[in-house]
């Protein structure tokens, strides 16, 4: 997939009318921002070169450019691509409200997508189980960390965003991986960095020194706070300038990641951005291609990937909820002569915000008791809806016993590269 391939007709874009964005006085009669609507001449460079001294010997080290200033129009063409990019994020975004647990499965999709494309793959499964202390995979449990910095960051997208957020995000993602001195967890980087290579002399990337990270940082929330541009072109620029500041010792592109989905709730109302992470996933190489190309100048062929790529995980987004709801039907039909308010009838919802479950986990959500609890988590297992996970953690005392609902697994993990 690349910028240039054309973007397939959205259903949302025809059917549903276009979202109201804050700030609408900047919103023009053609529902498109005025800022997006000239055509420009591309080919500036968005940075410089520095010469920095690593180990005693000169290196050069790539310093963007601070944002406030800089003109970020686009051609009409990628105008009207982030025109059906949003139209897209907000179809998608109002149905997954529908059914709350939904929500909670498309965030897991975000959050296990964007580890995978960090080299951190392990199974759905064990992330599930990670969440709710089910097994000792560190690998589940740092990805599963992932999905903890997305809903909390998620949940702070009604107001403006802080470089002290951005720090909390880093915090919730890196501070249990024993990856990163304390120091620097949650705390930008005092030490150059490098992307690829052994060192800054054979890196593929430098980014620029860390005296220069805070101010670049502060000028990032300046403009991602700001609303003089459409919200995919703000997306795009955020994310790519976060990732050339490369500000934390590790973590940066997950973090990265989230700072879209913050964009996009913020400015739309959703409370659950398309899972974009697993769509980059399948195109890592147009990915990192369309970062390079806006450091170099090329800001339209950037935006219209990234405005793909949001419409992509936005319609397939809307497939998987219409698979789930179906799957939720066949489990009802599986145990519908069971009494209407059998405790294993409640359990169904649960499956999807945790598809490893434990009975004292359940006995919470639906207000039973434990015996309750396993008794309808046997009733479940016996219709083939649950079956047991055999990697829980072994502990002290009465092991926990989990439960996992296997096709909900393999309906995920086979919509996208988990």
């Amino acid at each position: 997939m690349s910028a240039d391939n054309p973007i397939r007709p959205s259903q949302a874009a025809n059917q549903q009318p276009l979202p109201t964005f804050r700030n609408s006085a900047y919103y023009g009669r053609f529902s498109c921002y005025a800022s997006v609507m000239v055509p420009i001449a591309e080919g500036s460079e968005r940075g410089y070169e520095e010469t920095v001294t690593w180990n005693g010997a000169p290196v050069r080290a790539w310093v963007p450019h601070l944002l406030a200033g800089q003109d970020f129009e686009v051609s009409i063409r990628t105008a009207r691509r982030t025109e059906q990019a949003i139209a897209a994020v907000w179809a998608s975004g109002g149905a997954s409200t529908s059914f709350e647990p939904l929500a909670l499965l498309l965030l897991r999709a975000e959050g296990v997508a964007s580890s995978y494309i960090e080299g951190l793959r392990t199974p759905l499964a064990d992330v599930a189980a990670a969440e709710v202390g089910g097994t000792s995979n560190a690998t589940a449990a740092w990805v599963a960390d992932n999905l903890t910095a997305v809903r909390h960051a998620l949940n702070g997208a009604g107001r403006n965003l802080t470089l002290e957020d951005i720090h909390e995000w880093h915090r919730r993602l890196m501070g249990l991986t024993g990856r990163l001195p304390e120091e620097m967890v949650g705390a930008f980087r005092t030490a150059q960095s490098w992307i690829g290579g052994t060192s800054p002399r054979s890196a593929s990337f430098v980014p620029p020194p860390p005296e220069r990270v805070e101010d670049l940082m502060v000028d990032l929330v300046d403009f991602v706070n700001a609303e003089w541009v459409d919200p995919v072109t703000q997306a795009a620029v955020a994310h790519a300038q976060f990732e050339t500041i490369h500000p934390y010792g590790d973590g940066n592109g997950r973090i990265g990641r989230i700072l879209i989905g913050w964009i996009l709730a913020h400015r739309t109302g959703i409370t659950v951005p398309p899972p974009v992470s697993v769509f980059i996933a399948r195109d890592p190489g147009g990915y990192l291609a369309g970062l390079t190309r806006f450091r170099f100048g090329e800001l339209d062929p950037w935006v219209e990937w990234l405005a793909a790529e949001l419409q992509y995980s936005s319609e397939a987004a809307q497939g998987l909820m219409v698979r789930s709801e179906q799957l939720l039907e066949e489990w009802t039909w599986r145990i519908d002569d069971l009494r209407a308010d059998a405790t294993a009838r409640l359990v169904l919802p649960v499956l999807f915000e945790h598809p490893v479950v434990s009975s004292d986990l359940v006995a919470k959500r639906v207000a039973v008791s434990e015996r309750a609890a396993r008794a309808a988590l046997s009733t479940l297992a016996e219709q083939g809806i649950l079956e047991p996970y055999d990697k829980a953690t072994a502990g002290p005392g009465r092991p926990r016993r989990f439960w996992v609902a296997s096709e909900l697994i393999a309906m995920v993990t086979t919509w996208g590269p988990l």
